[in-house]
C-alpha cells in the first residue's frame, strides 16, 4: 500500500489520525539533515531550507513537517544559544523584553496564519531577503566590529519582537537572517554576536509556534526528537566554530544561507 493510499486508509478507518510509516533509513537521513541544518542554523541561520524539505521527502504532509521542524530546530536553537553564552557572546538578562515581546509576536502570528493566507508573504520575502542579501555582499565590513546602537533597546525589541517574532509564527523562513540583520543594522552588533542573540530569539518564537502546532496534532514527536538529537550535535559543531573562528565564517555563510533561502522561495513561488 503505498504512503497516499494508507494515509487515506486512516482518515476513512482512523477517525482521522494519520500514519506515516516511516523506515530506520527514513529516521537516518532526518538525523543526519537536522545535523547539517543544526551547523548552518547556528552560524547563519536558515535550517530550515535543510530540514523542511527532508521531512516532506520521506513523506511527511506540509503541516505535519512544520509542526516537527518547529520541535526539532528548538533543539538546535537552545543548544547554540547555550554555547554562545558558555563563550560570552549573550548574557540571557539582557534579552528578557526581547523574548517576552517575541513570544507575543510568535502567538500572534500562529493565530494569525489560521485564519489568513501566507501568499502575500510569499511576495514579500523573496524581496526583504534580496535586500539583505545584497546589502551584506556591497558591504563587506558590515558587522566586523561593533558599533553604537541607534535605537533604544526597549523600542528596538517592541518592534521587531513583534514583527520578527509575528513572522516566524505565522510563515518563518529567512526568520534568523532578518534577526541577524536588525542587531546588526540597529543595535550595532557584530555579526558573531548578532548571531548569538538571534538564536535565542529563535528559540522562543519557535517554542511558541510548536505549542500550537502540538495542540493541533500536527507534531511527530518521535520524528521530533530523532532530528533534535542530531540538531544538538550540529549546533555545538557550529556555535564552536563561530566562537573560534570569528566574523569572516559568519558572513560567508550569512550569504551562502540568504542566498539559497531566496532561491527556495522563489522556486515555490513560481
Amino acid at each position: 500500500m503505498s504512503w497516499h493510499h494508507s494515509v487515506e486508509y486512516c482518515r476513512l478507518e482512523c477517525d482521522g489520525v494519520i500514519v506515516i510509516d516511516l523506515s530506520v533509513i527514513h529516521f537516518l537521513v532526518l538525523f543526519g539533515a537536522a545535523l547539517f541544518a543544526g551547523l548552518v542554523d547556528s552560524i547563519a541561520g536558515g535550517g530550515g531550507i535543510i530540514t523542511v524539505p527532508a521531512l516532506l521527502a520521506v513523506g511527511v504532509p506540509p503541516h505535519m513537517a512544520l509542526g516537527t521542524n518547529k520541535l526539532q530546530s528548538s533543539f538546535g536553537a537552545l543548544t547554540a544559544a547555550l554555547n554562545y553564552r558558555r563563550g560570552a557572546m549573550v548574557r540571557f538578562r539582557d534579552l528578557w523584553l526581547g523574548l517576552i515581546i517575541t513570544a507575543i509576536g510568535a502567538f500572534i502570528g500562529t493565530r494569525t496564519i489560521q485564519a489568513m493566507s501566507a501568499e502575500v508573504l510569499t511576495y514579500v520575502m523573496p524581496a526583504l531577503l534580496v535586500g539583505i542579501f545584497i546589502y551584506v555582499l556591497i558591504n563587506p565590513k558590515v558587522g566586523t566590529e561593533a558599533r553604537q546602537a541607534r535605537m533604544k533597546k526597549s523600542v528596538f525589541y517592541l518592534i521587531f519582537g513583534l514583527v520578527i517574532g509575528g513572522y516566524d509564527g505565522f510563515f518563518g523562513p529567512g526568520t534568523g537572517s532578518l534577526w541577524t540583520m536588525a542587531f546588526v543594522v540597529w543595535m550595532g552588533l557584530d555579526l558573531r554576536k548578532a548571531t548569538a542573540h538571534t538564536k535565542l530569539l529563535n528559540f522562543t518564537s519557535n517554542v511558541v509556534g510548536l505549542t500550537t502546532f502540538f495542540a493541533g496534532g500536527h507534531v511527530l514527536v518521535w520524528v521530533g526528537l530523532t532530528m533534535g538529537a542530531g540538531q544538538v550535535i550540529g549546533a555545538l559543531i557550529g556555535s564552536h566554530l563561530v566562537l573560534s573562528r570569528g566574523v569572516k565564517l559568519v558572513r560567508v555563510l550569512f550569504l551562502i544561507v540568504t542566498g539559497a533561502t531566496i532561491v527556495r522561495l522563489i522556486w515555490q513561488l513560481f
